[in-house]
C-alpha cells in the first residue's frame, strides 16, 4: 500500500515538473504575444471632453447665455476599496468638503466593490471642489485620497434671468434648445466632443491620446438688453396696475411688445408678460394669475392660483408650462382691429383705386352681407377724407374703400403684406396662420367689409409689425431676424447676417401718405396719448372685438414708429383682454407705448424736437429721465443751430388726449364755409342721428347711454359705443 502511495506522489510530482517546464518554455518563446493578447482584453477607459456652447449676446456685448464649466464628483469603487487604508480618509475628506453622508457611499462600495463610475454630485463649481482638490494634492493627505474624480461639463445659465426669455429660449439636457435662439441656432452654437482614450502601442506601453473637443460658436443678436429691460418693465408695470382689477387673475391674459428697426428688419426688443426665468424654467409660479388650461392646453374657466399648482397634475401642469415657454411675439394669432386700417388704405391707394381726395359719409353703420355693421361711433363720424377716416379710425370708411378695391385686389395685398404667412425669423415657434385668412373662395361681402377694419381674419404680431415697417419705409419688405452675426470661438465672425429686402409692396408715393395719414392718428385722432413727451411720432391704435362677439372681450392695441418724419424704430404693443370693466379702449396699449418710448428714444439718441408742458415736464422728472432728457435735447438745439438740422420733426398739436376709438364728430361745412345742397342734406343726417339718441335710457351705473335692443352703452358726448361693438345680428 505505501509501496503504491509513492509510486503515485511520484507520478504527481513529475507531471507539475513537466508542467512547469512547459510553462517556462512557453514564456520564453511566446510570453510576449500572450502579454499583449491580455492586455488587449483589458479595458482601457475612455473619458469624453464636453465641447462648450457658444454664448448669445446682445448687440452691445451684454452676454444673454453662457456656458459655464462644472464638475461632477465620481466614484471608483474599485480604486478605493484595493486598500483599507484608503477608505476612511476619503471619506472624511469627502464629508468635510461636501457635506456628503457617509452611509450610503459605503453601502454602495459594499454592494458595488468593482464599480468604477457612481456620480455622487453634479454640477459643482470649482470654487466648491477646490477644498477637496488642495487636499488631493497636498503630499501627506493626498496619497490616502483614493477613488475620487471629478467629471467636466458644462452648465447652460442666463445671467440676466427673466430678461428675453421668449426670445432666448433655452437647453435641456445633451444641450439641445428648447424655443427661442437656443433652438433656431442649435447646431451653431453646438460643438463637437472631443475624447481621450487609451490605447497599447508596439512596447505593450499604455499609452493615452486626446482629441480636443471644438466649442460652438456664439451668436450675436440684435436685442439690446437695455432696450428689452425698459419694455419688459413696463409690461410688468401694466400687469401690476391692473391685475385683479374686474376679475381674478394677471392684468391682461397677454400682454406683448415687439420693437424693431423700420429699415432692416433688426429686431431690438421682444416681450411679453407673463415671462419666466430661464434658470427655472419649470418653477410653476410664473402661471400664477394666468387662465388654466386642462392637458390637451385649451383654456378653462379656472384662474391658476397658489392652490392650483398643489394640486395640479404633471400632465396639465406640463401644459400649461408649455404655453408659458412659447413666444407669443410669433407663436399666437389674434384678430388685429384697426391697426389694419393703414394696409387697407394702402392697398387702394397702390392699386389706383383711391386717390386720398376721396371723402366719405359715415352714419354709423352699414349693412353688408345681411349684418349691420356698426362704426365705432354709433352717432356716425360725419363727412370724412382718406386721412380723416384713419384718425378716427372710422369703420364704415373704411367698408365703403374695401366696395371700391374689392375683393380680388384686397386679397392680392393681403398676400403681398405677408397676412397668413410665416416672416421666417430665425426663431423657433412662428406659427403659420394661412387657414385664418380668407381666399377668394371664403371671402364674401361681409368678410370683406369686415376685414378692411381687421376683423375676420387672424394675424401674428411678427407679421403686422413687419407689413407696417414696409408700410412706412417706402415700401421694403425686409425678412425680420434677430441675429446680425455668428462668431467662432477665436472671435472670428463666421457669418454676417444682412438686412434682406424680400418684396417691395408699395411704392414710395404710398409709403408717404400712410406715414402722412398715421402722424395725423398721433396729431389729431385715436393715438394722442401714444405720445412720448418732447417727440413727434406717428402710429395707428386698434381695438378688436374678439370671438364670440357677445362676450365683450377685447384686444387693444398700438403700432407706432418714430421719428415722425422718418421713422426709423417700430414699435407694437398689444393687450389681449385687459383686466377692466370695459376692455375697448385703446389707451391701455398706447399708455405702454409712451411709457417705453419715453424711456427708449433718449437712450436710442433722438433728441427732443416738442415742446414739453409744465405736465409733462413733471412726468419726467418722476421717471428720473428728467436730467438726460433735457441734456439731449440742448445738444440737438445746438447741433440744429450749426447745421440747421435734426433728427426729428415739430409736430403740431399732439398731446394728451383721449384714445378711445370715438373722437369729435367732424361737421360738414365746419369752419365758416357755405354749405352745398349736398353738405346741407349731409348736415340734416347727422342732425337727425344725434336726435335719435336723445330717447335712448341712461344706465344708471355708468351714465352712459343704452341702445335700444342691443344693450350696447353709448357714450352721450361722442355717439361712441363704449363696448366698441362692431357687430350687430351675430
Amino acid at each position: 500500500m505505501q509501496k503504491k502511495l509513492a509510486v503515485l506522489f511520484f507520478l504527481v510530482l513529475l507531471a507539475f515538473a513537466g508542467l512547469s517546464v512547459r510553462l517556462a518554455l512557453i514564456n520564453r518563446d511566446n510570453g510576449e504575444q500572450y502579454k499583449k493578447q491580455v492586455l488587449s482584453q483589458q479595458q482601457y477607459d475612455s473619458i469624453t471632453i464636453p465641447f462648450k456652447r457658444g454664448d448669445i449676446i446682445d448687440c452691445k456685448g451684454t452676454k444673454l447665455a453662457v456656458s459655464e464649466k462644472v464638475y461632477n464628483i465620481v466614484l471608483d469603487a474599485k480604486q478605493l476599496t484595493a486598500k483599507a487604508e484608503y477608505l476612511d480618509p476619503t471619506m472624511k475628506a469627502l464629508h468635510s468638503c461636501f457635506r456628503l453622508d457617509e452611509a450610503p457611499i459605503r453601502a454602495f462600495l459594499k454592494e458595488n466593490p468593482t464599480s468604477q463610475y457612481n456620480v455622487l454630485k453634479k454640477q459643482l463649481t470649482y470654487d466648491e471642489i477646490s477644498p477637496f482638490v488642495e487636499l488631493q494634492n497636498d503630499p501627506e493627505q493626498g496619497e490616502l485620497l483614493k477613488g475620487i474624480w471629478f467629471e467636466e461639463e458644462y452648465r447652460r445659465t442666463y445671467p440676466n434671468g427673466n430678461l428675453a426669455s421668449d426670445a432666448i429660449g433655452f437647453t435641456g439636457k445633451d444641450n439641445i434648445g428648447t424655443y427661442g435662439m437656443e433652438e433656431f441656432y442649435n447646431d451653431t452654437l453646438n460643438g463637437i466632443n472631443g475624447r481621450q482614450y487609451g490605447y497599447l502601442n508596439d512596447d505593450s506601453t499604455l499609452e493615452r491620446t486626446t482629441k480636443a473637443a471644438i466649442d460652438g460658436n456664439t451668436i450675436v443678436s440684435t436685442i439690446d438688453a437695455n432696450i428689452q429691460s425698459i419694455v419688459e418693465k413696463y409690461l410688468k408695470k401694466f400687469n401690476e396696475e391692473h391685475k385683479n382689477a374686474a376679475r381674478d387673475g394677471n392684468g391682461a391674459v397677454n400682454t406683448a411688445c415687439i420693437m424693431m428697426r423700420v429699415n432692416t428688419g433688426e429686431i431690438l426688443a421682444m416681450a411679453n408678460y407673463p415671462n419666466y426665468d430661464l434658470n427655472d424654467t419649470k418653477n410653476p409660479h410664473p402661471l400664477i394669475g394666468s387662465i388654466l388650461l386642462d392637458k390637451d392646453g385649451k383654456p378653462t374657466e379656472e384662474i391658476i392660483t397658489e392652490e392650483t399648482l398643489k394640486t395640479i397634475d404633471d400632465e396639465t401642469l406640463y401644459a400649461n408650462l408649455n404655453a408659458l415657454w412659447k413666444n407669443y411675439c410669433i407663436s399666437n394669432s389674434y384678430e388685429p382691429g384697426s391697426v389694419a386700417k393703414p394696409f387697407t388704405v394702402a392697398a387702394g391707394l397702390e392699386s389706383g383705386r383711391l386717390t386720398g381726395n376721396e371723402t366719405y359719409f359715415c352714419n354709423g353703420s352699414l349693412w353688408y352681407g345681411g349684418h349691420e355693421i356698426h362704426c365705432h361711433n354709433r352717432l356716425g363720424d360725419g363727412l370724412l377724407t382718406v386721412k380723416q377716416a384713419v384718425e378716427k379710425s372710422c369703420n364704415v370708411a373704411l367698408m365703403q374703400m374695401g366696395d371700391a378695391i374689392g375683393k380680388n385686389i384686397f386679397l392680392q395685398f393681403q398676400n403681398a403684406f405677408n397676412f397668413g404667412l410665416k416672416t421666417n425669423i430665425d426663431l423657433a415657434g412662428e406659427t403659420r396662420n394661412d387657414s385664418l385668412v380668407y381666399n377668394a373662395q371664403t371671402m364674401g361681402e361681409a368678410e370683406l367689409a369686415t376685414s378692411t377694419f381687421g376683423q375676420g381674419f387672424n394675424a401674428t404680431m411678427i407679421q403686422m409689425i413687419c407689413g407696417f415697417c414696409s408700410l412706412i419705409n417706402g415700401g421694403n419688405y425686409y425678412e425680420p431676424h434677430i441675429v446680425s452675426k455668428i462668431v467662432s470661438p477665436d472671435g472670428v465672425t463666421v457669418r454676417n447676417i444682412e438686412p434682406r429686402i424680400l418684396k417691395q409692396t408699395i411704392s414710395p408715393s404710398t409709403s408717404d401718405k400712410i406715414i402722412d395719414y398715421c402722424n395725423g392718428v398721433v396729431i389729431e385722432g385715436t393715438g394722442k396719448t401714444a405720445r412720448p413727451a418732447g417727440y413727434a411720432i406717428g402710429g395707428k391704435t386698434g381695438t378688436a372685438e374678439m370671438v364670440p362677439r357677445n362676450k365683450r372681450n377685447y384686444l387693444v392695441s398700438f403700432m407706432g414708429y418714430a421719428p415722425a418724419d422718418h421713422p426709423e424704430i417700430a414699435i407694437y404693443v398689444i393687450v389681449d383682454r385687459p383686466n377692466t370693466p370695459l376692455q375697448d379702449d385703446a389707451k391701455f396699449a398706447t399708455g405702454i407705448v409712451r411709457n417705453i418710448l419715453t424711456e427708449v428714444l433718449p437712450y436710442m439718441n433722438y433728441f427732443m424736437t416738442e415742446e414739453l408742458s409744465e405736465k409733462e415736464e413733471s412726468e419726467l422728472e418722476e421717471t428720473g429721465i428728467y436730467d438726460s432728457i433735457l441734456h439731449k435735447a440742448e445738444e440737438a438745439a445746438q447741433a440744429e443751430g450749426e447745421d440747421g438740422s435734426s433728427k426729428g420733426k415739430r409736430q403740431e398739436g399732439a398731446g394728451n388726449g383721449d384714445d378711445k376709438e370715438s373722437v369729435e364728430v367732424i361737421k360738414p361745412g365746419e369752419g365758416g364755409q357755405e354749405l352745398s345742397e349736398e353738405e346741407k342734406k349731409l348736415k340734416e343726417m347727422e342732425l337727425s342721428l344725434i336726435d335719435k339718441i336723445k330717447g335712448y335710457a341712461v344706465d344708471p351705473e355708468t351714465g352712459y347711454l343704452v341702445e335700444p335692443g342691443t344693450g350696447v352703452l353709448i357714450d352721450p358726448d361722442t355717439g361712441a359705443a363704449v363696448d366698441g361693438a362692431s357687430f350687430e345680428n351675430e
